[in-house]
């Protein structure tokens, strides 16, 4: 077992160089001069070389590189001898930091891995997205538990009411809501039930977990503002678990021990609820915890139309400011956290079943 955690380890570190490679380039080659959009097009050019110098931009980009990999590793190498270096260990920085080793001029710290700061409001990117995500794991949260609980109940009756109007309309709403786009169903809903019908729902088409007081008197929680976007984001995971629900249900309820527990004369309702439920709900367990991951990164485009003050609207707004360092750290954030989910699951899943860790 042992091996096999740190099999999935080794992997999601993998993946995680590969993402933070792909975003260093990726980023480094688009056009724009960070330092004209932090000091304005008229700044002079001295103080546009001192910004430059700041940032490493004035290194050749694999040095460059080199730097970004030392930020954000949790161990660094760092050198006490240039403080205009890459390799400074820079307290503002890097604070607080524990020297591991110290050689002279050259030393090896433990620190919290840095994101940079903004281009535009000069704070901490780590800063920022820990402000921002615990909006978007409480939407991801709400909008995977409205879908289990829909979804399983809806695929129960389908599969009880198997070849009935209910399950073919079933299956036509599920077809339908795991081809919709996310941005698309997410402009519907704010148009139906923001604008159209506002007056009999009172939702808003825009507005975050709190809100401030007409009257000055501070923020307070308005968890109505969670309504749609959770709803909206939990559509498409919907959809397909109720398709799982089905088909399980559908595959155990036809097993042998199935018709004995009828053949004894159990009810309907004991037979589904004590006897199939829990073998059916196998798959449903295995998508919510696949699902979950991907609504992380899925609430971007949510985040933005309702105007959440998620990790998704901090995206959007550093690619509209070309804030890179914002959007490249949110960007590796939710790289991280898909890793981790994914390898928690892993783990989960040769526990319960020995085949996984043998695969």
């Amino acid at each position: 077992m042992l091996r096999f955690i740190l099999k999935r380890i080794y992997y999601g570190v993998f993946v995680l160089f590969g993402v933070i490679t792909l975003v260093f380039f990726l980023f480094n080659i688009l056009p724009g001069d960070p330092a004209r959009m932090m000091l304005g097009q008229r700044a002079d050019i001295s103080s546009v070389e001192a910004i430059n110098r700041e940032l490493g931009r004035n290194q050749p980009l694999h040095l460059q590189y080199l730097g970004f990999l030392n930020d954000l590793s949790p161990v660094s190498y760092h050198n006490t001898l240039n403080h205009e270096s890459l390799w400074y260990p820079d307290s503002v920085k890097y604070a607080p930091y524990l020297t591991l080793i110290n050689a002279g001029n050259s030393k090896i710290i433990l620190k919290k891995p840095y994101l940079r700061r903004s281009y535009q409001s000069k704070r901490e990117v780590s800063e920022i997205l820990a402000q921002a995500f615990p909006n978007t794991m409480l939407l991801a949260t709400v909008a995977m538990g409205f879908a289990v609980i829909i979804g399983v109940f809806i695929g129960i009756l389908t599969a009880i009411k198997k070849d009935t109007f209910f399950d073919r309309l079933s299956l036509i709403i599920s077809v339908l809501g795991m081809s919709l786009p996310s941005f698309f169903a997410a402009i519907l809903m704010a148009w139906l039930f923001a604008f159209v019908l506002a007056g009999y729902t009172g939702l808003s088409m825009f507005g975050s977990l709190y809100t401030v007081d007409d009257f000055g008197r501070g923020e307070f929680l308005d968890l109505k503002n969670l309504i749609l976007p959770a709803i909206t984001l939990g559509i498409r995971p919907l959809a397909i678990i109720v398709e799982l629900t089905r088909s399980s249900m559908l595959e155990v309820l036809s097993q042998d021990y199935i018709r004995t527990a009828r053949a004894k004369g159990l009810s309907n309702f004991r037979v589904v609820g004590r006897h199939a439920l829990r073998n059916a709900l196998n798959p449903v367990v295995t998508a919510v915890s696949g699902w979950f991951a991907s609504l992380m990164a899925g609430a971007v485009f949510v985040e933005y139309v309702f105007d959440w003050k998620g990790v998704g609207v901090v995206i959007v707004d550093g690619l509209e400011k070309y804030d890179f360092p914002v959007v490249m750290g949110a960007v590796l954030f939710i790289a991280v956290m898909l890793v981790i989910i994914n390898i928690f699951v892993d783990i989960i899943y040769g526990l319960l079943d020995p085949r996984v860790r043998l695969a």
